[in-house]
């Protein structure tokens, strides 16, 4: 539990000390100086001054009492956490009878229903007014059962109760003598007595530092025994494993090394690089075969790099060739437009590295049909048809595809286009292999 700010404990020992005042003038203060959340803690500080009857004076003590009441005043008396407090201060017998008597009122237990009345006096003449002959007190069990197991008793434990208290009495007063009588003052040249000094700045110190809690004797928790393991059970087994660290060679290694590539290769997207940078590059990537991996050449830039270089792009598909990316570098080879340099780059691909048949034979059919889709530039036509026969021939003579698997396709194309002679020769070598 936490303890009230410094600010706080000026306000509530102000307000015990308004002894003059109507009581629930006083209440109203409370309630405009603190809010719903500070309740706990500050009814909490009451509670523990109130354990020892010393400590306040009778004044200070019903507006103690008022003020816990009212804090929980909306709810249900049993839903107050401090109304066994409460309660065993009602039924003690030992307390004066203007306390017990006022605690009732708050209750409105049977006959003590004038607590609005009450609460219009001040302390001093509520108690300078009350007649003891006119009260009629009840036995601590009718009010336990009245407000429920709630009023049972504040102990968290079977071991608060044999708590050492945090407050203390006075080892120089006597129990039950009074601290402010001038027997107890402090002779001439005699030493000061331990319980000396000024009482209010005490009990504002005390409100202050203090938490309710106690020093209570810890709970004893041994350890369970272990039960004997069942046949039928399995055993919990830990392997006693020595791992040994291995060390990465490649941590903290110098990656700058790759950054001339890739400055080169950047460069190579939007230009023709000369024979030094392109030899270069060939150079460290044959020197590292796994910058290929880190170059920054991604599927959607190798057309780029195809149109200006198709010699770099040939080294780095090939050395992508074993990659679990290399289709998406040949989707996109094949989903580019056909040119000189891209039959270029798949032919230099046919000799170099063994290409999978749907790759080429689709990049066929999209050279075929760039071709017929050229009609409006004849010329250009004319020369992307002769492009293509030649690439055609050469994908025959060196075995790289099967005429049979484009046959029906390839020879429509040399007859939509005889008029071109390397058509015309593309059909004849056909017709031989029939």
């Amino acid at each position: 539990m936490t303890i009230m700010k410094m600010e706080e404990t000026a306000i509530v020992w102000t307000l015990l000390q308004s002894d003059l005042r109507p009581i629930q003038d006083v209440l109203a203060e409370f309630n405009s100086k603190f809010t719903r959340s500070r309740y706990f803690t500050v009814c909490s500080s009451l509670s523990m001054l109130l354990q020892d009857p010393m400590i306040l004076r009778s004044t200070d003590r019903l507006i103690a009492f008022a003020i816990m009441h009212q804090c929980y005043s909306s709810n249900k008396p049993s839903l107050n956490p401090f109304i066994s407090e409460m309660i065993n201060a009602a039924c003690n017998e030992q307390a004066e009878k203007y306390e017990r008597a006022f605690l009732l009122h708050l209750f409105q237990w049977n006959s003590y229903n004038n607590a609005k009345e009450i609460l219009k006096l001040s302390a001093v003449d509520y108690i300078k007014t009350f007649d003891p002959s006119t009260n009629d007190f009840p036995e601590l069990g009718e009010l336990q059962r009245e407000y429920g197991n709630k009023a049972d008793g504040p102990s968290s434990h079977m071991f608060a109760d044999s708590a050492l208290r945090k407050l203390l009495h006075d080892p120089d007063v006597p129990r039950g003598c009074d601290p402010n009588s001038p027997e107890f003052d402090v002779q001439s040249g005699g030493n000061s007595k331990i319980g000396s000094g000024d009482r209010n700045e005490a009990v504002a110190g005390i409100l202050g530092s203090l938490t309710m809690g106690g020093l209570a004797p810890r709970w004893i928790r041994p350890c369970p025994p272990r039960y004997p393991v069942h046949q039928s059970e399995l055993l919990w087994i830990d392997p006693d494993n020595k791992h040994e660290l291995v060390w990465d060679d490649k941590m903290c290694a110098d990656t700058s090394r790759g950054a001339t590539v890739r400055d080169l290769l950047v460069k190579g997207l939007k230009v023709t690089l000369s024979p030094t940078d392109q030899e270069d590059i060939t150079t460290a990537l044959a020197n590292d075969p796994k910058l290929v991996y880190h170059c920054g050449i991604t599927p959607r830039k190798l057309p780029q790099l195809v149109e200006h270089n198709p010699q770099i792009a040939v080294e780095i598909l090939t050395k992508l060739i074993n990659s679990p990316e290399i289709v998406d570098y040949f989707t996109a080879l094949v989903s580019m437009e056909m040119s000189l340099h891209s039959m270029e780059v798949v032919n230099r691909l046919t000799t170099a590295v063994e290409l999978p048949k749907e790759f080429i034979r689709m990049y066929i059919t999209n050279c075929i049909s760039s071709c017929e889709n050229a009609k409006q530039d004849k010329y250009m036509q004319n020369r992307l048809v002769r492009l293509v026969c030649v690439f055609l021939q050469s994908l025959i003579r060196n075995n790289i595809i099967d005429v049979k698997d484009l046959f029906i396709e390839v020879q429509a194309f040399c007859i939509d286009f005889s008029r071109v002679r390397e058509a015309a020769g593309l059909f004849r070598l056909l017709k031989t292999l029939e």
